[in-house]
């Protein structure tokens, strides 16, 4: 545990004062956020100026979308494949296998097409390390973004909190490997690290991204023209920076919002929310009790898009296996709460006999 507290680069006003947590003024924020993303001032800063060069670029498409091809079935497209299939593909890949290994592939070949099954936007690094910080240290000192920092400190953490430390020792850095070395990503060595201050190489990861842009508007093209090419490219860079956003709201924007009887996870402040949930099968509580389950929608209501996925890969051969927590929820959580909320127990057989 020692090792996530310093895998990540601290900021330079820190995560604590005085042994409790500090809160950043806007002013702070900006400043570290400016001189993280300057490449000039030291090249180790590179992916977190490719991050926000990469979403930014995606804005050019969005505002094409919105001046030139904003139709009712434009928008539809759009929402359908930012909110529903990039979320989706985003917990699939980042969340549940980049992070948490809740399932394995047969294959690299069958990893690699669910990697590039959609536009690329995050690179694995940025989000994976930081993400075993988050569930270790939710809402203390040193969670990546806490959201008890706020909506800002959350929206410009993969810059600010995110990366990882630049003086990492030979060993450290070696165990960074090890918590990436099943996604498939081109990696450094220790002497490349030193240089470049990251697990990624800027010309690999140039290059993953270009190939996949290339790979996917060509697709869209010759589906649809530019008109559609434009509008799933603008609406992913709708979703770039949108995912950024949904820390804060997941964990009740740095209020107690959670609800006996849907979030049973009391941790921290993670909730159950319907949207994330319904789109892409981010039911964010569930997902704290059980961070390495391929599954997280356990009630009758709580779709889990993800998790269809995940069930209609392994039936075709691309994953060997997965873990499923739903009957342990039920039985360690659920049935001992209706036991002692009849009532609800009665509306939750009502709400499965109707969805079933």
């Amino acid at each position: 545990m020692a090792f996530l507290t310093r895998v990540l680069e601290p900021p330079r006003y820190g995560y604590s004062k005085n042994g409790t947590f500090y809160v950043p003024t806007k002013k702070e924020l900006a400043r570290e956020f400016f001189s993280r993303l300057n490449f000039l001032k030291t090249k180790k800063n590179w992916l977190a100026f490719f991050g926000w060069t990469s979403s930014s670029v995606l804005a050019i498409p969005f505002f094409i979308f919105l001046t030139h091809f904003l139709t009712l079935k434009y928008f539809l497209v759009a929402f359908i494949y930012s909110m529903v299939i990039l979320g989706t593909h985003g917990t699939i890949w980042y969340h549940r296998y980049c992070t948490h290994r809740a399932y394995q592939f047969r294959n690299s070949f069958w990893r690699f097409l669910v990697n590039h099954m959609v536009i690329r936007i995050i690179p694995e690094e940025t989000y994976v390390v930081s993400h075993h910080v988050h569930h270790q240290y939710s809402e203390q000192p040193g969670d990546p973004y806490n959201v008890n920092g706020g909506w800002w400190y959350c929206f410009l953490a993969d810059v600010i909190h995110q990366p990882i430390a630049k003086t990492l020792s030979e060993e450290d850095y070696f165990r960074v490997l090890k918590m990436l070395d099943h996604t498939g990503i081109r990696m450094n060595s220790y002497q490349q690290y030193q240089k470049w201050g990251s697990v990624c190489h800027p010309f690999f990861t140039l290059c993953s991204f270009s190939l996949n842009w290339i790979f996917w508007y060509s697709i869209f093209f010759l589906i649809g023209g530019h008109p559609l090419a434009i509008t799933l490219f603008g609406c992913a860079g709708f979703w770039a920076f949108g995912v950024r956003t949904f820390n804060f709201s997941g964990h009740g924007s740095g209020k107690d919002k959670r609800r006996d009887g849907v979030d049973f996870n009391r941790k921290d402040l993670s909730i159950n929310q319907l949207w994330p949930g319904l789109v892409t099968g981010e039911w964010h509580n569930n997902h704290h009790l059980y961070p390495n389950g391929a599954r997280a929608g356990f009630l009758p209501y709580q779709l889990d898009y993800a998790w269809y996925f995940i069930r209609f890969y392994k039936a075709i051969g691309g994953i060997t296996s997965y873990r499923d927590y739903k009957q342990q929820f039920l039985t360690q959580y659920y049935s001992p709460y209706l036991v002692q909320h009849p009532t609800q127990s009665a509306l939750s057989s009502l709400l499965a006999k109707n969805i079933s």
